[in-house]
Parts: structure tokens; C-alpha cells; sequence
């Protein structure tokens, strides 16, 4: 679906600690409305500051710790190639291609996750699944 972007918000920078892999900053520069069969929402789409630049949006919902890793998945990252598509008045967001961040692989990396703005409280049950892996 083609989710069209609001950028009257407030563009908040997020630090989070990774660790021993320094810290991660990302910036609110838009959110996208979108409707799909299990409900309807919105996520904040972000601008990675420093490391490779670029958008991203990490998002959680209803089907992590069950079918999904606890912390979410990422819906769209520029830096590892998960980009389908956007123009500055809209963004493709397809949950299809939703997907496990690093650290659901191995305990010793840390991942920036979902912020609260970006968690959702229905499922989606597209994706990559635990069962997946």
C-alpha cells in the first residue's frame, strides 16, 4: 500500500544505547496513516543520523513475543536495502516484507526497536515469523 506521509509533527531525535556498538540516533521527520484487514494506524518515520543516513521504520505490534520477536520488526530500512519505493509526499509500506532485527539472532547485539509512537495493538500477520528462523 501507498501510505501518504504527514511531516506536521514534531521532529523529536531518539538516542538509543547499543551497547559496546555506541549509540544509535534517529530523528521523527513524518508519519504515515495506513489501513490494512487487521486494523488501522500509524507509524513515525524516522532519519538514521550518522552510521549510513537514511530511513527507517521500526514498528511492533500484537503478534511479538508469540509469533514475532519480542521487540518488533523493521517495515523499511535504507541502509540494508529495504526500501520499495517513497517520494516525498508518500512511502510504500508493505508488511510482507517485515523482518526480524539482528539481535533476534544472537543476544550479544543490540537493536534500536520500536519507540512506543510505533507500536501497534492488532496484529500483523505478514512477514518474517519466528517460524522462520
Amino acid at each position: 500500500m501507498v501510505a501518504p506521509l504527514n511531516f506536521d509533527i514534531e521532529p523529536e531525535v531518539f538516542t538509543i544505547d547499543l551497547g559496546l556498538d555506541g549509540v544509535f540516533k534517529m530523528q521523527r521527520i513524518a508519519s504515515a496513516s495506513f489501513v490494512v484487514p487487521g486494523g488501522s494506524g500509524s507509524l513515525s518515520v524516522f532519519w538514521i543520523l550518522g552510521y549510513g543516513g537514511g530511513i527507517f521504520v521500526p514498528c511492533a505490534d500484537s503478534t511479538n513475543n508469540v509469533n514475532t520477536y519480542g521487540g518488533g520488526r523493521y517495515l523499511f530500512d535504507t541502509i540494508k536495502g529495504a526500501d520499495l519505493g517513497s517520494d516525498e509526499r508518500a512511502m510504500v509500506f508493505d508488511f510482507n516484507y517485515a523482518y526480524h532485527p539482528s539481535c533476534t539472532y544472537n543476544p550479544r547485539w543490540t537493536c534500536p526497536l520500536a519507540p512506543p509512537e510505533n507500536r501497534l495493538d492488532f496484529p500483523i500477520t505478514a512477514g518474517e515469523m519466528l517460524s522462520d528462523i
